[in-house]
């Protein structure tokens, strides 16, 4: 499966990385894996954002699977639950920005 993350505004972004990575994404979604759980991060630099792969976490996908949702389709809402704990505010991050 793979899961994009855009940062609505470039300066966002470091927090998001920081946030988010393949150690702290394989421990939010541990119980979708079928086997060893795998997560790799991938910067995606031209929109800001960041792809993570979510290696077999679909059950075999498709019509193979057995799951309520065999193509991962839920899986950037269940990101989307994510905490991000201790950052900035968005208008602090804003200001950090403007005076670089």
């Amino acid at each position: 499966a793979n899961i994009g993350v855009i940062a609505r505004h470039p300066a966002f972004l470091p927090f998001i990385r920081h946030a988010l990575t393949p150690e702290r994404v394989r421990a939010h979604f541990i119980h979708v894996f079928d086997g060893p759980a795998v997560v790799k991060r991938y910067d995606v630099p031209g929109i800001h954002g960041l792809n993570f792969v979510l290696e077999a976490s679909l059950g075999g996908g498709g019509i193979a699977s057995m799951r309520p949702d065999p193509q991962g389709k839920a899986y950037g809402q269940i990101l989307g639950d994510f905490n991000i704990v201790n950052m900035p505010s968005k208008e602090d991050i804003l200001a950090m920005a403007e005076s670089d």
